[in-house]
């Protein structure tokens, strides 16, 4: 027998080991094809794909993640293996194989792997990346779909980039590999577990490291981020690590106290051997639980980003068209049933329509009593300068349309003005007052406050800022003013606006360009824009998260199957005894559903925290879409846990039936 026959027999002989690795292998050289051959495409390469640029250099930074992840990964599988298979190393080194040998054996093996992995990666890279450039134009928004291909340099960088990757990692792992002698490789599987242990100060220094940095998330905002936020993921790691080698130990034997529970059925032999399951498997534990953390973090807040962004662009533009006309019946920006028309014609259908008079504020400036630092308006700037204009408006017609957009009713004092200023830090100011210019007459007018909303669009010249003013003044200032110096605001809700991009393209083309400022139809183009970044990000992250996942769970998969052998002969003597098949599996089913959850169930605890300091940072509450990330992770989790215990149950049986 040939070392090449000799590594083809181990690999089919320990596939049900190597298949989780395998095939998270083929997943890792799958996605990196399809990353490889988009920006590897002839059309690409050669500039015909326009919005290629948009994902190409996002694309570049995944391949670099990928690889980095890849090393780690294989790197840890190839020595948490060759740990399992000291005994067999004995038997080999005890029949007169010398180390050379014996490292000539295992870089075999895992060229055989390799060959197989990357063989299996590219061959479903290349099925499935038809289908993979169909999503990308759809969510480039091209009328034309990429054509399919298969570049030779994507092939060659993929099976050339993860053959070398194998071939390091193996010789790597061989050169570490011990002058271990012979009686203890072959006594590897019968070495004592020992006894638990734990120290009172790491466990002290676990729960200060956890509180601390679940504290400093809660208390982190705006002014603390760039202070908080290196502490707080410094002790999160810490504490994550200790809970697991540390914590865990207490608890159990805290369980082995009650002892109702703990000599009930068969809960005395699950918690028994898993307090060993859980030291031998603190490290991998560990990197999954970050890893959920990661991977639930990242993909909520891209999502709660993409919520927000939209809530952010009604509460900033109430109207998803809007501009306003200088003049009571003029029309010099556009004609609303020119746009009505044409609307209607591209088959939207509005769903809210408003026309509002107003007084206009020129030049104007408005301070405040309790804030001297702020000041807010141009009446300080110079004639040649960049002016814009505040609107007010009665108090009848914001309450009008307060109600509309289900905001708030206000009741403004007599003589004064309440400013209405959206601002990001949720700022509100106090008394104080405007002054400016109407129908070219100097006015100063006392501010009572300020609320932080707005009921029509500010990204308009003329309407920068509103005021609201009481019915009574209102109606004496405006009675005044002629009528082709008043100003009138015309707002348009459509039904869908998100799709109406293109119909603001066609409204633009018939506003002049001096007239521009006075428009606001900027929302459904926004909309558009932040939509296709979010989608794209979310698109690319999503393969790179589910890399992540598949790979944490396949390292979890891959450390059951070492310790299967002790396993198979633990139960087959219980066998003997007379515990039935129910009985195993139960035992067998908890402790790996233990194994599997716990990880999860702290990434879970850190992903919460992160979403409730996102919250903080971006001045919102957004739970319930923290919880659809984290349902979505845990549905994953739990398909996992049922085809990795049904597997590992079948094997263990058959084992222990031998």
């Amino acid at each position: 027998m040939t070392f090449r026959s000799l590594a083809l027999s181990n690999v089919r002989g320990n596939w049900r080991s190597y298949s989780a690795f395998f095939l998270s292998s083929v997943f890792s050289v799958l996605i990196f094809y399809l990353y490889a051959s988009f920006l590897n495409h002839p059309d690409v390469v050669n500039g015909h794909i326009l919005g290629a640029a948009k994902v190409h250099q996002g694309m570049k930074f995944c391949l670099y993640i990928i690889i980095i992840f890849s090393f780690l990964f294989i790197l840890y599988s190839n020595s948490a293996f060759l740990k399992t298979r000291k005994q067999e190393f004995g038997l080999f080194s005890l029949f007169g194989m010398t180390k050379s040998q014996l490292r000539k054996l295992v870089i075999y093996e895992n060229i055989v792997i390799a060959i197989l992995a990357i063989a299996v990666g590219i061959g479903l890279g290349i099925l499935f990346s038809k289908l993979f450039f169909m999503a990308l134009a759809a969510l480039l928004g091209m009328n034309d779909t990429i054509a399919f291909a298969v570049p030779l340099r994507a092939v060659w960088i993929t099976s050339g980039g993860f053959f070398a990757l194998f071939l390091l990692i193996s010789v790597w792992t061989v050169l570490r590999m011990g002058r271990t002698e012979i009686i203890d490789l072959l006594k590897a599987s019968r070495q004592p577990k020992g006894k638990l242990v734990y120290s009172r100060w790491l466990v002290i220094l676990t729960i200060l490291c956890l509180g601390s940095g679940y504290g400093m998330a809660l208390l982190m905002d705006n002014d603390s981020f760039l202070l908080l936020s290196l502490p707080v993921l410094i002790t999160v790691v810490i504490g994550t690590y200790f809970l697991f080698t540390q914590l865990s130990i207490i608890v159990l034997q805290f369980i082995q106290k009650r002892l109702g529970f703990y000599y009930k059925r068969t809960n005395m032999l699950i918690f028994a051997q898993l307090g060993y399951k859980i030291r031998d498997n603190a490290r991998i534990l560990f990197v999954v639980s970050i890893l959920s953390a990661v991977i639930m973090t990242a993909l909520g807040a891209v999502y709660i980003m993409h919520v927000q962004g939209k809530q952010d662009l009604m509460k900033d533009s109430p109207f998803s068209l809007a501009y306003v006309e200088k003049g009571l019946h003029m029309h010099n920006v556009i004609n609303p049933d020119e746009l009505r028309r044409i609307v209607k014609e591209d088959g939207f259908s509005f769903e809210n329509e408003a026309k509002v008079v107003s007084i206009g504020l020129e030049k104007y400036s408005i301070t405040f009593d309790t804030d001297r630092s702020t000041q807010l308006g141009n009446g300080h700037i110079e004639e040649n300068e960049y002016q814009v204009d505040a609107m007010i408006i009665s108090a009848s017609d914001y309450n009008k349309l307060a109600k509309e957009q289900g905001k708030p009713q206000i009741v403004v004092e007599s003589g004064k003005l309440t400013l209405l200023y959206r601002n990001f830090n949720q700022k509100v100011f106090g008394s104080g007052k405007a002054t400016g210019y109407i129908n070219g007459e100097k006015i100063e007018l006392p501010v009572s406050g300020s609320l932080d909303t707005n009921v029509m669009n500010n990204w308009i010249k003329s309407n920068i800022l509103t005021l609201v003013m009481d019915d009574l003044s209102f109606i004496n200032r405006i009675s005044g003013i002629p009528e082709d110096k008043q100003r009138v605001f015309y707002g348009f809700e459509l039904k869908n606006w998100e799709k109406a991009a293109p119909t603001v393209a066609k409204l633009n083309k018939i506003v002049s360009p001096e007239m521009e400022r006075e428009t606001d139809f900027g929302r459904p183009e926004r909309y558009s824009e932040m939509s296709e970044v979010v989608s794209l990000t979310l698109f690319i992250g999503m393969f790179i998260s589910l890399l992540f996942f598949i790979a944490a769970g396949s390292m979890i998969y891959f450390k059951l199957f070492t310790e299967i052998q002790e396993d198979q002969a633990q139960f087959k003597g219980l066998t003997r005894i007379g515990m039935t098949r129910k009985e195993i599996r139960r035992i067998v089913v908890s402790q790996i559903a233990i194994i599997f959850f716990i990880p999860c169930v702290v990434g879970i605890s850190h992903a919460l925290f992160a979403m409730f300091a996102l919250d903080n940072l971006m001045n919102t509450s957004n739970w319930i879409y923290s919880f659809v990330v984290i349902g979505i992770y845990v549905g994953m989790q739990t398909i996992y846990f049922l085809l990795a215990s049904n597997s590992y149950m079948k094997s263990m049986l058959r084992g222990s039936e031998a």
